[in-house]
């Protein structure tokens, strides 16, 4: 892993300006109250920083801790929560951890290349938008049950899953009345002023612009 001046001696997070899984990442440490330099980037021109990071892996999110580049949303959201504990974003227990794990997961593999596909335009967005509506509805039991995704705590999950909230009516998604549950869950978390940290000047107006 190649270092540069700027990541040697600070946390830095090389994030999109409007990007579903850095949203999750930067949500992460807003929930932790983790202080970090944010590195916009343009992902059709990555600045030499990242490349020189990580030659064949310029993805975003990454992050910088001094001399290690950590790649990969998910990764980099449980080294968050094991480097800086408290508050926890895993349950303790192996078999919770693991039914975490799962969740995370299946938003990542099924929901969010639905999110992408809206966002990248052309003819498949339409199926696009129909899929993420299902997938939605499909996880209306864990809306309906509790506070959080998981129960009455705020996990890895819901940094996952709250982004794609925020972001539907931008998407273009709206829901049955009979799932209100998902809308009353995302302004749960909407409302926490750790929420609004995460958030880009860009994402902050995608409810605005979609409801306008």
């Amino acid at each position: 892993m190649a270092t540069t001046p700027r990541s040697r001696n600070t946390l830095t997070l090389y994030s999109a300006k409007n990007c579903v899984v850095c949203h999750k990442v930067r949500m992460v440490m807003a929930a932790k109250g983790i202080t970090y330099d944010l590195i916009s980037v343009d992902t059709a021109n990555p600045p030499e920083d990242l490349l020189m990071l990580a030659p064949h892996y310029h993805s975003v999110p990454t992050l910088v801790e001094r001399d290690n580049a950590i790649y990969i949303s998910n990764v980099i959201s449980e080294y968050l929560d094991e480097r800086y504990p408290h508050p926890a974003l895993m349950p303790a227990e192996p078999i919770f951890r693991a039914m975490h794990r799962i969740a995370v997961r299946q938003v990542e593999q099924d929901w969010v290349p639905q999110v992408q596909a809206i966002m990248a335009g052309g003819k498949n967005v339409d199926a696009a938008r129909k899929r993420l509506k299902e997938l939605i509805l499909e996880s209306l039991p864990f809306f309906k049950g509790n506070k959080f995704f998981f129960g009455n705590e705020m996990s890895l999950v819901d940094c996952a899953i709250t982004p794609i909230i925020w972001r539907l009516p931008a998407l273009g998604i709206q829901l049955p009345k009979d799932a209100k549950c998902v809308e009353d869950y995302g302004l749960r978390i909407f409302r926490n002023p750790a929420f609004m940290r995460s958030m880009t000047p860009e994402e902050k107006v995608l409810r605005d612009l979609a409801l306008s």
